[in-house]
């Protein structure tokens, strides 16, 4: 299968997954994530409740946390990672690990609705301009660090503690691609600068 058709199957099965009442819980989710970020783009993070977000997507308090622990997990928290670990697993097993890593990254990336990406930037913008968004991202990073490693695990020789060192190198050249995205406001192609920020480490 072409990478375009692997990233279009995960994305095409992600909202599908478990039935009717999975969706329904996706969409719940999806909901509460686009009015917060509505709200804190119009009132700034700090000013924004949960309250006012439970209010804006029409759930109750409890139902808020029932899919959010707090609200910076409405900024932080997304459904890409098992996706992206499994379109790295899926590579052709001769790609070296950052180049699996790179190209399923590209590849997702492409694949993505435009409205998504719009709701990926405004994401980052915030964490950017959050100072407590930002230090909870720094510590957030260990898990993707992590997911990057493990995905890697059995191609090539690599021992454990070189996939780890793998893992940190390939989300340092996304982070720093994303971060230049959320600064040029979107203006520039976010998996153009993937494949760049990657082809630095090829060189």
């Amino acid at each position: 299968m072409s990478e375009s058709g692997q990233a279009r199957r995960l994305a095409d099965r992600k909202p599908t997954q478990g039935g009717l009442r999975e969706r329904k819980k996706a969409e719940t989710r999806r909901s509460i994530q686009e009015h917060a970020l509505r709200l804190f783009l119009e009132k700034g993070y700090d000013a924004t409740t949960v309250e006012e977000i439970a209010a804006a997507a029409g759930v109750s308090h409890m139902t808020f946390f029932r899919y959010f622990p707090s609200k910076p997990a409405v900024v932080e928290n997304d459904e890409y990672d098992p996706m992206m670990a499994e379109m790295i697993r899926a590579r052709p097993v001769e790609e070296p690990p950052l180049t699996a890593i790179a190209r399923a990254v590209s590849g997702a990336l492409r694949m993505m609705p435009a409205a998504e990406m719009s709701t990926v930037l405004t994401r980052a913008q915030l964490i950017q301009g959050v100072p407590a968004l930002r230090a909870r991202q720094i510590e957030s990073q260990e898990s993707a660090r992590a997911l990057f490693a493990g995905a890697i695990e059995g191609r090539g020789d690599a021992t454990p503690f070189e996939r780890e060192v793998l893992g940190g190198v390939a989300l340092t050249a996304l982070s720093v691609a994303i971060n230049t995205w959320a600064a040029a406001d979107g203006t520039v192609d976010l998996p153009d600068l993937v494949d760049c920020a990657f082809a630095v480490l090829g060189a």
